[in-house]
């Protein structure tokens, strides 16, 4: 008989880590030949997402997709147009180590509307993009999130409308979304460590280091505030 209680048993497989594995077939060079994915950034940026925006690209390709970069976030995406367009290997060239986003972020109203969001789905139909990486905080991955859950509806919308053809309907019935923390706060559930917390972490560091002469010199105790929820 087990020593441990039925709550110690259910805590202990609540964090038992099993390891991710995905086949060969699913993740070799390839292997997702002629699929649409597109990659954008939200909401507040945060150093880190430009190598996050690069490792999607160059990812992307290796497995044989057609990857697309949306500029200005939801923006980007509601409007459509030259803000949707394709990557290659050399466009995120030169760009692991700068700060912010290469691709642009942009607060969107139009896509709380049903309306923007609808224009969204439209705009990456006639891509054939039906795979989306979000990289932001709380709200962009909450939106992300309330897309996918409307898709169905809003491809059937867009039918009904005669804005897409049924095969257009059957080909992208369906919404695939990875979200990407992109936070300097480190709150949010299910990671470590969000992308461009490291960054802040030094940042306070470096400028404690900073003011701590002037401290000593006039015998003061400075009180610093930092910016973030943890």
């Amino acid at each position: 008989m087990s020593d441990l209680s039925d709550r110690d048993e259910e805590t202990l497989a609540l964090h038992t880590i099993v390891p991710f594995y995905v086949p060969d077939k699913l993740s070799g060079r390839g292997s997702q030949k002629g699929k649409g994915i597109a990659v954008f950034t939200s909401g507040g940026d945060s150093q880190g997402m430009n190598a996050a925006v690069r490792a999607v690209v160059r990812f992307g390709i290796y497995l044989g997709c057609e990857v697309y970069f949306i500029k200005e976030g939801y923006q980007g995406m509601v409007d459509g147009g030259k803000n949707i367009v394709r990557a290659d290997w050399a466009s995120v060239s030169g760009i692991i180590h700068r700060g912010g986003t290469v691709i642009g972020s942009a607060r969107c109203m139009d896509f709380k509307e049903r309306w923007g969001r609808l224009k969204a789905a439209n705009n990456l139909i006639n891509l054939g993009i039906t795979n989306l990486v979000a990289i932001g905080g709380d709200g962009s991955l909450t939106g992300a999130n309330q897309f996918r859950e409307e898709w169905s509806s809003l491809v059937k919308e867009l039918v009904d409308n005669n804005q897409i053809s049924a095969d257009q309907a059957t080909k992208h019935g369906h919404l695939n979304i990875v979200g990407m923390v992109g936070s300097i706060d480190n709150d949010f559930c299910g990671t470590d460590m969000t992308i461009g917390t490291d960054s802040a972490l030094h940042r306070i560091i470096e400028a404690v280091d900073d003011i701590m002469p002037t401290a000593y010199s006039h015998q003061r105790t400075f009180v610093m505030e930092v910016m973030g929820r943890n």
